[in-house]
């Protein structure tokens, strides 16, 4: 086993979490099995209770684990699937350690940071780098491992000292440090000016993002790679629009008209609408707002998680006539419920008690919008983070007004996947897709998104879900490169 270590000097979010994807995908590519530990010094077991506004988004694997977003580039980046275990921080250390000394394993001696945590985490390390993340089950050859922060912080301390004696245990042939370090340099804005480049991506599409943690772009770093995949699938340049979901309620009109104008002003100016997934009742009338505007006005939408409820939430108020309608996680006491808490849940408890990973949703429908971006599949496998659902008996109300459940859970319980019929793309899905999607192999919810808001939906889907040289190539004059003798393009299987 190789190990390289990824360490970062005197600020954090200075890119060792690309840097460690980075080699891992050079060593990928010569043919190496890669894995990757993400190493994490705070006291947290992990991110499942992070406020967004802390580490930016929590990354849901396919085993559940709640995760840190570097996790999610390294399954990007190097396409493959990690588990909890792939991130380690302080507290599962001090909880591992701690368990064994109640567990009399250390026979009486006294516990110390110097060797029992140390220990711990060399042990954890080489057990965790032998795991297989690839489909084929081989034992990697190499583990990447980022440790976070920077070397400075004192809760660093610990990890620094274990891989010390570390790179003396295992050789020093099997183990390097890269360390990433600021150091500033021209951009590229010169040889764009310089050179009088044009932009290769001719057309543009743009996206309004409406949520409540739209001041740090991070909060939302898988549902932007989501994007960028699927526009990059078409050859078009992604404007994001970010919008906080509070500026679009009527209070805000009130207290800050300007943000209020403005916020309008981005959603109605947008291709797409995209309400992805949150907690908590602050700016949920706003996303309803939105929602309600993308159904009147046919605009591409895709509800995600808390989007796909809101969604629900809003047919059944302007359309079904219940103008109470909520969930319960926002109105308890709401006479029509039409979403509700999972049984299972324990609301006692925060952390790890949600839905979570890998779950297999079943379509009800063969004529479905989604099954058809999904290559036809009779089902599919996406990952789940969620503590609310919607009511299953009152299902059959929105059927009937059109607004069609077309995924299922196995059990037909769980409402996995809402469209509507005659609009151009209304979509909600109760899974995040974006966690699996990769450059590509775009996820079919906002790839379908992108496709409508850039007007080639219909179009992809009549030709059996093909791209043609026309939608990767055009221009705004409408010509097309190359030229139409071009064989048509059979888009990779988004299965």
């Amino acid at each position: 086993m190789k190990y390289i270590l990824v360490t970062g000097g005197v600020i954090s979010g200075i890119g060792k979490g690309i840097i460690a994807s980075s080699v891992g995908t050079i060593l990928k590519s010569c043919g190496l099995h890669v894995t990757a530990i993400k190493i994490d010094p705070y006291i947290n077991i992990d991110a499942g209770t992070f406020s967004p506004y802390e580490h930016g988004e929590v990354f849901v694997l396919d085993d559940g684990g709640e995760v840190d977003l570097d996790l999610g580039n390294y399954e990007r980046f190097l396409d493959i699937r990690l588990t909890r275990d792939n991130n380690l921080t302080t507290g599962k250390i001090y909880q591992s350690v701690i368990n064994k000394e109640r567990n009399g394993d250390y026979l009486g001696k006294t516990v110390q940071v110097v060797p029992h945590i140390t220990d711990a985490i060399q042990e954890w390390v080489m057990r965790q780098a032998k795991v297989s993340v690839d489909d084929d089950g081989i034992e990697p050859e190499v583990c990447v491992i980022e440790l976070g922060g920077t070397v400075g912080d004192i809760e660093s301390m610990p990890f620094i000292e274990a891989f010390r004696q570390f790179q003396f245990k295992v050789k020093r042939e099997n183990f390097c440090n890269i360390h990433v370090s600021l150091v500033p340099q021209v951009g590229n804005n010169h040889f764009y000016y310089r050179f009088v480049l044009s932009d290769r991506l001719l057309e543009q599409t743009s996206i309004a993002l409406v949520g409540k943690y739209t001041k740090l772009s991070d909060s939302y770093a898988s549902v932007i790679k989501a994007l960028e995949h699927s526009a990059l699938a078409i050859n078009y340049k992604l404007e994001v629009k970010y919008i906080d979901s509070a500026d679009l309620e009527p209070a805000a009109l009130q207290e800050e008209p300007v943000k209020y104008h403005e916020a309008w002003q981005k959603l109605c100016s947008a291709d797409g609408v995209l309400v992805p997934g949150g907690f908590g009742v602050r700016g949920t009338e706003g996303k309803i707002q939105a929602i309600n505007w993308a159904r009147k006005r046919k605009k591409p939408f895709l509800g995600v998680c808390l989007g796909m409820q809101l969604a629900v939430c809003e047919f059944a108020r302007n359309v079904l006539g219940w103008e109470d309608a909520n969930s319960t996680e926002f109105d308890p006491e709401t006479k029509h419920p039409v979403v509700i808490e999972m049984p299972e849940h324990n609301p006692g408890q925060m952390g790890g008690t949600m839905r979570l990973g890998k779950r297999r949703t079943l379509f009800k429908s063969t004529s479905s919008v989604l099954r058809k971006l999904y290559g036809d599949a009779e089902y599919v496998d996406e990952r789940h983070r969620h503590r609310f659902e919607v009511n299953p008996e009152l299902k059959h109300h929105f059927e009937d007004r059109g607004f069609r459940f077309v995924g299922q859970d196995l059990e037909g319980e769980r409402m996995e996947i809402i469209e509507l019929q005659d609009h151009t793309y209304f979509v909600g899905v109760q899974y995040h897709p974006e966690f699996t999607s990769r450059p590509i192999k775009p996820s079919p919810p906002y790839f379908g998104l992108l496709l409508a808001a850039s007007g080639k939906l219909q179009n992809y889907l009549q030709k059996g879900c093909r791209l043609s040289p026309r939608d990767t190539y055009s221009d705004r004059s409408g010509s097309s490169s190359p030229d139409s003798e071009i064989s048509e393009i059979k888009f990779p299987s988004l299965s």
